[in-house]
């Protein structure tokens, strides 16, 4: 017969194994496709880089908002001006919820689609929250997870899918907690915050941060595909008060078999987000890793040389930087880059009529390759085509940027497969298959 102290340890022991299968199971892969949105209405070239400009708080010159405000179509990408900065918690970092947000350590991988809507204009991807699924905008310019939910009125909802907290026996009201968020179009989101299980793919966060509006902007209202926001940038410009969240993909990282997640976005065509994992077969060649810097809150990087249908390299603006954002429609580049592409299109023009730079449609557009950390990447020609001004001229989806800052929109990631990893932070790219 066992001695009595032996099975007292052993039972123990059995009990503490059953406490904490977390521990013990895999890290996990896990993938989410895009869906498209069948409301979109058109593209609309000056709106889309006005909504970019704000979105930064860039200068605006005044023949864009001109040539902005001549057109009714809805470009319903959401881009938030601040991008978190203002609503910062003074001295303090990014913080779990209360209790603590957990993520769950299944396989260890995951991944949604990501379905462009009519022209490619906004990539939304489901997600479930307290077991309710709702389309999202992913967005790697900013840092919060909000949604359309059922504190909002019916005229608010109309067409949408909510989520309704009292339908989640997992939801928990984070008492005090509050959200405000300034966007490019002077739209916004405003409302309370609670915690849930948040569910992409497969990839599972118990106690995430959910910020439940209260008030949307009548641009947020008149999109009833798209319920909300799911922001992938650093939880430092998270803008919850009066204690920052963690963002989602901080809070799963720990749980992926590795610490990243990647964009598959392109044109016309369903694509995905995936967590914990490179998928090799979406690509050519080998994928190149550069360093990025977070200080800002974003996927940054250097940016400062570019070459126009494989020539010769030039250099735009010496220790020029940009960011890796899905959350932006256009590609800005510094003023230098957009000029020496354009000059080499037959019939391209800076339209003051139009704000920014059109060309005839018909005219084929050089590849441009663009510095990225110091390696070069190529945007495809025929992605720089991005809307069409009338029958016979289009507006590019390459722009000036009006400040330092360049931003790598979904004309980038349509070239490109992107990866985002947050354990060293660093940036993968390469040309999609």
């Amino acid at each position: 017969m066992q001695p009595l102290s032996n099975l007292v340890l052993l039972f123990g022991l059995l009990a503490l194994a059953s406490a904490s299968p977390a521990r013990i199971q895999k890290r996990g892969v896990y993938k989410v496709e895009r869906v498209p949105n069948p409301n979109y209405t058109g593209r609309n070239g000056p709106r889309a880089l006005l909504k970019t400009l704000r979105k930064y708080r860039m200068p605006i010159p005044a023949a864009l908002t001109s040539a902005a405000s001549q057109s009714n179509e809805m470009i319903s990408k959401r881009q938030n001006r601040r991008k978190g900065k203002g609503h910062k918690q003074k001295g303090g970092a990014a913080a779990g919820a209360a209790g603590g947000a957990t993520a769950a350590a299944t396989n260890g991988t995951g991944s949604v689609t990501a379905t462009p809507e009519a022209n490619d204009v906004e990539y939304l991807a489901p997600v479930t929250i307290g077991g309710q699924t709702l389309n999202l905008d992913f967005d790697s310019g900013s840092s919060d997870l909000w949604v359309f939910n059922s504190q909002l009125s019916n005229k608010a909802t109309t067409g949408h899918t909510i989520y309704d907290p009292t339908q989640s026996n997992t939801f928990a009201l984070m008492q005090g907690a509050s959200f405000e968020i300034s966007y490019g179009d002077g739209s916004g989101a405003a409302g309370n915050v609670g915690t849930d299980t948040v569910d992409i793919g497969g990839a599972t966060v118990t106690a995430q941060a959910v910020e439940l509006a209260t008030a949307v902007s009548q641009s947020f209202v008149q999109d009833p595909n798209n319920n909300g926001l799911l922001g992938l940038a650093f939880s430092t410009i998270n803008t919850v008060q009066p204690q920052q969240q963690k963002t989602f993909f901080d809070n799963v990282m720990s749980s992926l078999a590795e610490p990243l997640f990647t964009a598959d976005l392109r044109a016309q065509a369903v694509g995905a987000y995936e967590f914990g994992q490179v998928d090799t077969s979406k690509f050519t060649g080998a994928m190149t890793w550069v360093p990025i810097n977070n200080t800002q809150g974003f996927w940054q990087f250097t940016s400062e040389s570019f070459a126009v249908d494989g020539g010769a390299a030039q250099t735009s603006t010496a220790g020029a930087q940009a960011i890796a954002d899905t959350g932006t429609t256009l590609m800005l580049a510094d003023a230098a880059v957009a000029s020496a592409y354009y000059a080499q299109v037959d019939g391209a023009v800076d339209d003051q009529t139009q704000g920014g730079f059109t060309f005839p449609c018909d005219a084929t557009l050089p590849d441009l390759q663009i510095d990225v950390g110091g390696t070069m990447a190529t945007v495809k020609g025929t992605d720089i085509n991005f809307a069409q001004v009338d029958d016979a001229t289009c507006f590019g989806g390459l722009q000036a940027t009006t400040a330092g800052l360049q931003i790598y929109g979904d004309i980038f990631f349509k070239s490109n497969f992107v990866a985002f990893n947050g354990g060293n932070n660093s940036l993968g790219f390469a040309q999609h298959v």
